[in-house]
């Protein structure tokens, strides 16, 4: 952790913001906060560190945020807060670039590992055909239907919707997922999600 980079926080709850902004400048970090995705991009950010930003907002929601972040060649490395019917959304928005979502409710200790990915990852050209290999190596060691399942949880799908696609009871999903967590040294979906997307998992079909 460094008082070198400023953590920028998105959010139109104002007791979120207070709540986050308190934890990260106790644990060192320079805080900028916003109540709007509006108010942020009106502050024209030119310096480097990562983005926190709620998925639902009024006027412009996270996903729009970081499309425009996107768009507008931000240097800024984005982390999205969310609830647990958000996790799709969060899911979509990790598939073009953002860096981790975190679920409500989270710990002190998930946010700050959370942002200090970030800033690794942001702070750093990454290799990608290594994360690409290292990745692939991972998926390697899944059965065709625990790459199934995977695909399954990339998509953001219930564990009850995922058992209905292939055909298998809720309780088996379980228990391929806690395998698959197992094999890819996943402690989240979101590392689930890096995995694959790292990989570019393609389709796998059973016969």
């Amino acid at each position: 952790m460094s008082t070198q980079h400023t953590i920028f926080i998105v959010d139109d709850d104002a007791g979120s913001r207070d709540s986050l902004r308190a934890l990260l400048q106790s644990a060192g970090f320079q805080v900028r906060d916003y109540p709007s995705a509006l108010a942020f991009l009106d502050d024209n950010i030119t310096i480097g560190g990562c983005l926190i930003a709620d998925v639902l907002m009024p006027e412009m929601t996270g996903w729009e945020l970081q499309t425009e972040v996107v768009r507008r060649a931000i240097a800024l490395p984005v982390i999205f807060i969310t609830g647990h019917g958000d996790v799709p959304l969060a899911v979509r928005a990790m598939k073009a670039g953002a860096v981790d979502f975190i679920e409500k409710p989270f710990t002190d200790k998930a946010l700050l590992t959370s942002v200090d990915m970030a800033l690794k990852i942001g702070a750093a050209d990454r290799n990608r055909s290594a994360v690409a290999q290292q990745a692939l190596v991972l998926l390697s060691n899944l059965t065709p239907r625990e790459r199934q399942v995977l695909e399954q949880i990339v998509a953001g799908r219930s564990n009850k919707i995922a058992a209905h696609e292939l055909s298998i009871s809720p309780r088996t999903i379980d228990i391929h997922r806690a395998r698959i967590m197992s094999k890819l040294h996943a402690r989240s979906v979101a590392d689930l999600v890096r995995t694959s997307l790292a990989a570019s998992l393609p389709p796998l079909t059973i016969h």
